[in-house]
């Protein structure tokens, strides 16, 4: 279909474990046994730095050479990836038979953390509003680059999640609440990581599986739903991404799934390499594995961190036992190996010595492009925006985070890309935001440059930033809410008294815009007091123009919600106590239940019947948009043959814009499914009076690998499609109406 993303679908060699016994390779002496040979080893001369053999063959090759102690060192991270090394917290191994590189692995979906000298992107969630492809594999590519010049080669991101409650604390570092959207966004960031400098060679690693939907009690708490929630809703963003997308690692999450950790839940297997045609490795999360046995039966490959439960000691107990095996040890060590070879690690491994800057003006480019197409333009009433650029014009900026310079410890610094942080308290910024360029100075630029005056104050107080307000032509309120790793937020309301703020300014001017930064969506009992709201995210080191070239309209606002906005908390479909947080049990596990089902994102309040603040796919722009003329083809099918939607978008209004028309199906009530789901879009770029008759065409593959048109039978235990009429409705959100009908006999 016209969404998938641009580089089309690959498939690695699904060869797996059976490749160690399949070979039989002559390994040199120097390299066999328990011990190493005092001299080095000629790397050119084994057989596992042989580029000519398959990536199968060299990873065998390698395991044959090693000791059954050696091959534990490839089920723990800092053992696999420090081959010298012999102790790791306390644990010993032999060293790591020779050739093999140190690897090195970074945190995580937004940038390279705690890195000075790299671009600050925006956040995921961002990236998501672009609904723009092509720049997710550009981010992924440019943040691939700047990880390996810092030294690392894996990258643990992209995340997915399935945006179940606002108050999640990571929500930004997910693609919101859509599977097709969340899937299809991961996979080409997995794609850029992977495949976007041949020269450097980086991993991704798709994270955190599976059901991993808040942070309160993450570690002790479980996720407890059907099959086919589980399918429909949570699953199928990971498996889109893995079809779409082909990681070369998966990360299990801390928490439970249905009473079993999910690092040693049978669905690793299962689902992910029996169903999903993932051939990588499953790492674990830091400190989310539980068992030894359990673990290694499910499928888990590799520790995160140190080693705490796939010791050497630990092992041999439970091969000795006869809860494991040799061969699963095999499988497991096998699995990292291939796919640091199959990835390029070992051929060219990052530079030891980081650089001292990796960023560029190139990457910085790619910063402010998702800074600009990725924020959502939510309210414009009476035309405030874009700003005039020919009047004399006095603009008062109010807020911390518009200024670099800090107010009690918050600035333009503090919301350039998503925190660690904790609700009451700031935490440690994920990236480092070093080349970060204000709000308040590209505006001030601006204006200066338009013989406009600017008037600033830091919004502390709100009834002095009213008094800088009262007087001023346009009054523009910089909000922020906080999220971060380790703690949900306890509302959706501003931080740093941000409702007072937009409330006493907008009091005292008529003219008044408010520009949030935020990683979730954001309550608004100030909304029918302002004219404008344009919701950036966390916008990166870029902000500053990208911002003031979407106020002065040089750029048209173009992004779209990927996930629903509500009036209030209460709206949302995780109401009720044991829904969310859950409730504690006698073992102090927090069971959380997830009887919503499938209402989940758009499709609870579909169902329910409630009016958000902002539908899912919102967006408004500079110019208006038609819609007409829908039609589908064929109008009967058997369900398994290509099909087209087609439409017209036509701009009526004056100023050139790119409109991101979506495409959703609603199945036959008798599928049980509580609303129609998004199968497409395409983002169409128009001129004023122009029209542009799209397509967009779910092929035969996407019916099948995507399950666009499918439910999951839970009696039958697989994807079905029903028969029956499908309506197709397209628009410029979720809230569409232009509608065709197609008929599956």
């Amino acid at each position: 279909m016209s969404a998938t993303h641009p580089k089309g679908r690959r498939r690695r060699n699904p060869a797996a474990a059976s490749a160690l016994t399949a070979l039989a390779l002559i390994v040199p002496a120097a390299v066999l046994g328990t011990s190493q040979a005092a001299h080095a080893v000629d790397c050119s001369s084994v057989p596992w730095m042989d580029t000519s053999k398959s990536a199968e063959e060299r990873a065998a090759a390698l395991l044959d050479a090693s000791t059954l102690h050696q091959k534990y060192r490839w089920m723990n991270e800092q053992a696999a990836n420090s081959p010298q090394q012999t102790t790791f917290g306390g644990v010993s191994y032999p060293v790591q038979v020779e050739c093999t590189p140190k690897i090195v692995y970074s945190n995580g979906p937004e940038g390279v953390h705690s890195a000075p000298g790299t671009t600050g992107f925006p956040a995921p969630i961002a990236v998501a509003s672009t609904w723009d492809l092509e720049l997710g594999y550009e981010k992924g590519a440019a943040q691939a680059q700047e990880a390996f010049d810092k030294g690392s080669a894996v990258i643990l991101g992209p995340g997915v999640a399935s945006g179940r409650t606002p108050l999640s604390g990571r929500n930004a570092e997910y693609f919101g609440e859509d599977a097709l959207l969340s899937g299809l966004s991961a996979a080409v960031n997995i794609r850029g990581i992977q495949e976007g400098n041949e020269d450097k060679p980086v991993l991704a690693n798709l994270k955190h599986y599976v059901a991993n939907e808040q942070e309160t009690d993450r570690a002790t708490s479980s996720s407890n739903m059907d099959e086919r929630t589980l399918r429909e809703i949570y699953d199928l963003p990971y498996e889109i991404a893995i079809k779409e997308g082909d990681p070369h690692s998966i990360m299990c999450s801390y928490n439970q799934l249905n009473g079993v950790y999910t690092c040693e839940s049978p669905i690793l297997n299962e689902h992910l390499r029996e169903d999903y045609g993932f051939d990588g490795y499953v790492m674990s999360d830091f400190g989310s594995v539980h068992s030894t046995a359990p673990s290694v039966d499910a499928g888990l490959d590799q520790e995160l961190n140190r080693p705490i439960w796939y010791t050497p000691a630990r092992l041999d107990a439970a091969l000795a036992a006869g809860e494991i095996t040799e061969e699963q040890v095999d499988t497991a060590a096998f699995n990292v190996v291939h796919s640091y070879i199959a990835g390029g690690l070992f051929d060219r491994p990052a530079p030891a010595t980081p650089a001292a800057d990796v960023s560029s003006e190139e990457n910085r480019a790619i910063s402010q492009r998702i800074a600009e197409e990725g924020s959502v333009l939510l309210k414009n009433d009476d035309g405030l925006l874009p700003l005039p650029e020919g009047e004399d014009l006095t603009i008062a900026v109010i807020g911390q985070t518009a200024s670099a310079t800090p107010t009690n410890g918050i600035s333009a610094k503090t919301v350039c890309a998503a925190n660690f942080s904790f609700r009451g308290g700031l935490g440690r910024p994920v990236l480092s935001c070093d080349h970060l360029i204000d709000p308040l100075t590209s505006i001030s630029e601006r204006a200066e440059a338009n013989g406009q005056t600017v008037v600033y104050n830091d919004g502390a107080d709100p009834a002095s930033a009213a008094a800088a307000a009262a007087g001023a032509d346009v009054a523009l309120v910089f909000g922020y809410l906080l999220t971060g790793e380790f703690s949900d937020t306890a509302d959706l309301r501003l931080d740093g008294n941000g409702d007072a703020l937009v409330e006493a300014v907008s009091a005292v001017n008529d003219n008044t815009a408010v520009v949030l930064g935020h990683g979730t969506a954001v309550e608004m009992p100030w909304i029918d007091s302002v004219d404008a709201v344009l919701a950036t995210w966390y916008p990166g080191d870029r902000m500053g123009p990208a911002i003031t070239n979407l106020l002065y309209g040089d750029v048209n606002p173009s992004g779209k919600l990927p996930m629903t906005f509500p009036k209030s908390v209460a709206d949302t479909p995780t109401n009720t106590p044991e829904q969310y947080p859950g409730v504690r049990d006698e073992n102090g596990i927090r069971q959380v239940e997830y009887s919503e089902g499938l209402q989940v994102g758009y499709r609870w309040y579909a169902a329910q019947g409630i009016e958000p603040l902002f539908e899912f796919g919102h967006g408004l722009s500079y110019t208006e948009f038609e819609y007409g003329h829908a039609q589908v083809t064929p109008k009967s099918t058997n369900g398994q043959k290509e099909i087209r939607i087609r439409f017209r978008v036509t701009n009526t209004g004056d100023r050139t814009g790119t409109e991101v028309a979506q495409a959703y199906v609603e199945l036959p009530s008798s599928t049980g499914e509580p609303s129609k789901r998004l199968v497409g879009w395409e983002r169409v770029t128009l001129e004023p009076g122009k029209h542009a008759n799209v397509t967009i065409t779910l092929t035969a593959e996407d019916l099948a690998e995507l399950h666009l048109l499918e439910y999951w039978d839970t009696q039958a235990g697989d994807w079905k499609t029903a028969k029956g009429t499908y309506e197709v409705t397209v628009g410029g959100s979720f809230d569409t109406s232009v509608a065709s009908t197609f008929t599956i006999k």
